[in-house]
């Protein structure tokens, strides 16, 4: 058990969802023990409660936290050009997925789950995802046309989808991972606007 350490409250919650993220990296949001985590933290599950409320707002309180995380894995250097930057932003997401896989397969199944809240973050959080694509995507000089809006979100389910297929198999490589989701989106985008307005970025898609 961690040596009891006063803290303030805001630290204190701060200190238990830094916890809690760390501890789904080997369990899903279901398999993290408020027992646990109160023992990890020095502290007593009467106190955790205190801070969330109940069992459920904690989860939900842990499953943002990895949310966060994980778009501070997928944002990109401004500086970057926009492929590249699209590159780095796949580079991210296939890291954080490779490092959290518990808890990113949470976050992807509470959209299956009877839990409204659970339901709103994930959407939230593939919406923010989005967002970042179609930012890349304006400064190719690509029309963000609704069509290509909802490409791209079909695309971001496409990337969960054949992500975490392979991190349970992981008979592709993973650069071949990275090439894969790369081309399936501009591809995909070509469908959308037309070759001419995509292809030059990606010469080599034949």
């Amino acid at each position: 058990m961690a040596q009891r350490t006063r803290l303030s409250p805001d630290l204190r919650r701060a200190q238990l969802l830094k916890l809690g993220v760390e501890l789904l990296s080997t369990r899903t949001l279901d398999e993290l023990s408020i027992d646990d985590l109160a023992a990890e933290a020095g502290i007593s599950t009467g106190l955790l409660f205190h801070y969330f409320g109940s069992k459920r707002e904690f989860h939900l309180a842990v499953a943002r936290a990895a949310a966060a995380q994980l778009l501070d894995f997928l944002a990109p250097d401004p500086a970057l050009p926009p492929v590249p930057r699209m590159r780095q932003s796949l580079i991210g997401f296939v890291d954080y997925v490779t490092q959290n896989r518990d808890a990113y397969t949470s976050l992807v199944r509470g959209a299956a789950t009877g839990d409204e809240a659970m339901r709103a973050l994930f959407e939230q959080t593939r919406t923010a995802i989005a967002e970042i694509v179609l930012h890349n995507v304006d400064d190719l000089g690509i029309e963000p046309t609704p069509k290509l809006a909802m490409t791209v979100r079909g695309w971001v389910a496409f990337a969960e989808e054949v992500t975490i297929t392979w991190l349970r198999q992981e008979e592709v490589d993973r650069d071949g991972l990275l090439d894969l989701l790369e081309r399936g989106f501009f591809q995909l985008a070509m469908v959308a606007v037309g070759v001419d307005a995509v292809a030059p970025y990606l010469p080599d898609l034949s």
